[in-house]
């Protein structure tokens, strides 16, 4: 094993978690049978032109067949934990209803599966895919969808809470909001800040009620919720850009930050939406804030923020990951203290980070030094903030496998491990056999190879 996956390793407590991470719409595929019913995503992916490729879910990575393949390759890489979403569909085909009993027997199987080969499950409520037939009553804009979502939640937490790691309500609430909302460039494919806003808070008040359902049940698994974060740097060092800044700080870190830990959204933020702001029910942000057991952060980039043309990191120079995003590690530092700095925090995971990069599978290999580096450095980064004082519990690669990546589809591959989208076959690139090693060492022990990697 390399001198510099020793040294990292080194610089965590032996009870620091790695692992892996996925999303069920990304790779389960069978997403006509047993019942499952129809998400945002399968109808999103239906509209011509929405995704780069043309694809959808339907087969995804087969992992709804090939489960018990996937977690022996989790298995394989040495991590202690893998983190994955419940689709909500596949068990609740119309949101409300009756409970799909095929499609929680996956999921048992997959947790059973995984806790037999000594890997804590890491289960997420909501990565996106909302069932289709909540969305023609009004979807996330609805609070009505708030109450749904408690009880899948609580229905949920009564047949995996006891043994899972821990239980995640939603998985970056700010990309369904804007990206789904605002944007329209995800599923539901909406373009109104109005509505967004109004989404982004429903998304959190549901957020606070499931907590509440989950906790009144006895569920005895450590909750919280997965938001997506980046520092946010000013073009210049002029007035209005960084105001503009601020603003996007407002609008992507502490909106949820403040909402979750203070109990109220920023003031800032709200003059600047002024009608746009979303109509909150007295009791709304005490249910929002309800105390959480864990928070996870993803972090891939920083973000650049000013009042002219965005900032194009490949002219500027900066190395870029395949999605053109700027491999910026010392951000997550930056973001992991500022956040120790200004909320009073409880553990912190990092549940994704990752990069997209033009995998080349050669003889069987795929040659990914510039993930492995990404990988790296990012990780020293993490180890950095750990050291100044942020109570940093884990850490987990985006992603497990190559996948359906929403509006690319299968253009880009983030995966440790290849996927050929033909034949299905799984193949270990070298960043997973690197992680593997950084796996054993921190273990105290080399992990044992994997016949077929």
């Amino acid at each position: 094993m390399s001198a510099v996956a020793r040294a990292l390793a080194g610089r965590f407590p032996r009870e620091f978690v790695w692992g892996v991470a996925t999303s069920a719409y990304q790779i389960e595929g069978a997403a006509h049978e047993d019942g499952r019913g129809d998400s945002i995503w399968d109808e999103f992916c239906r509209r011509p032109g929405v995704i780069k490729d043309g694809s959808n879910g339907d087969r995804a990575c087969d992992h709804y067949h090939r489960v018990d393949e996937d977690v022996d390759l989790i298995a394989g890489l040495g991590v202690r934990a893998y983190r994955f979403s419940i689709a909500w569909p596949r068990v609740q085909a119309r949101g409300e209803g009756a409970w799909n009993e095929k499609g929680f027997a996956f999921y048992e199987r997959l947790v059973d599966r995984l806790l037999a080969r000594g890997i804590a499950p890491y289960l997420t409520l909501y990565h996106w895919d909302l069932p289709q037939a909540l969305q023609e009553k009004g979807g996330w804009t609805s609070r009505e969808t708030t109450l749904r979502f408690a009880e899948y939640a609580s229905e949920v937490g009564r047949r995996l809470g006891d043994r899972v790691a821990s239980i995640a309500t939603h998985n970056e609430p700010w990309i369904v909001a804007i990206l789904g909302h605002e944007a329209g460039i995800f599923a539901p494919g909406l373009r109104s800040q109005k509505v967004a806003m109004q989404v982004a808070h429903h998304l959190l008040l549901s957020h606070g009620i499931a907590l509440e359902a989950l906790r009144s049940q006895g569920c005895r698994a450590p909750l919280g919720i997965v938001l997506n974060q980046s520092p946010i740097h000013p073009a210049t060092d002029s007035p209005e850009d960084r105001a503009k800044a601020r603003l996007d700080d407002g609008l992507t870190i502490r909106w949820y930050m403040d909402a979750l830990l203070l109990g109220r959204y920023p003031d800032d933020v709200l003059s600047f939406l002024g009608e746009d702001a979303p109509r909150v029910l007295e009791g709304d942000m005490d249910a929002i804030r309800r105390p959480l057991d864990f928070l996870g952060i993803n972090y891939y980039t920083r973000n650049v923020s000013g009042t002219g043309a965005p900032l194009d990191p490949v002219a500027a120079g900066k190395e870029v990951t395949d999605m053109g995003w700027e491999v910026f590690p010392r951000g997550l530092s930056e973001l992991l203290i500022r956040l120790h700095r200004d909320y009073r925090l409880p553990p912190v995971y990092i549940m994704e980070n990752g990069a997209a990069y033009r995998d080349q599978l050669v003889d069987g290999r795929v040659a990914d030094v510039d993930r492995i580096r990404y990988l790296q450095s990012h990780i020293a980064a993490m180890a950095d903030a750990l050291e100044a004082g942020v109570d940093l519990r884990g850490y987990f690669v985006w992603s497990l496998l190559d996948n359906f990546e929403w509006a690319d589809g299968y253009s880009k591959r983030f995966g440790l491990i290849h996927v050929d989208y033909e034949t299905q076959r799984r193949t270990l690139k070298d960043s997973a056999i690197w992680y593997r090693g950084l796996c054993g060492e921190h273990a105290g022990m080399l992990a044992p190879r994997v016949a077929g990697g």
